[in-house]
């Protein structure tokens, strides 16, 4: 059995997906953007401000599920250039402490919308 995770306190889906999903212990995020909640605007001042609203969407999205970034066991990173691996990955790492889930970083041609950062989670609920 699946649960369909939505809040109102993350960007809404730009396509026919869920923000997220449960199936039994484990909760899978869709790949987030950087649109602001409110605004319904892209957040692409800077990467670390495009990051960081990525990461709060997803922050969001866990807390509906029940979940914090201390449950994440993997995430998936996809950026548009390389180069942004460091900027992308200070603001990444503020958000756990210590213990950090499995990941891949890969650059890709063109995501959504022509952001710069994508990024999925799946966590497990205790």
């Amino acid at each position: 059995m699946k649960t369909i995770i939505e809040t109102p306190h993350a960007s809404t889906p730009i396509g026919p997906y869920s923000q997220a999903v449960r199936v039994g212990n484990l909760v899978f995020t869709s790949g987030c953007v950087a649109l602001h909640p409110q605004t319904g605007e892209l957040v692409m001042e800077t990467i670390e401000a495009e990051t960081e609203r990525v990461m709060e969407n997803l922050k969001a999205i866990l807390e509906a599920a029940g979940v914090t970034f201390a449950h994440v066991a993997k995430t998936g990173i996809f950026l548009k250039n390389m180069d942004d691996f460091a900027r992308v990955n200070a603001v990444y790492a503020r958000y756990f402490e210590g213990q950090y889930p499995a990941r891949e970083t890969v650059q890709v041609a063109r995501l959504p919308r022509d952001v710069n950062v994508e990024i999925s989670m799946i966590a497990m609920v205790p």
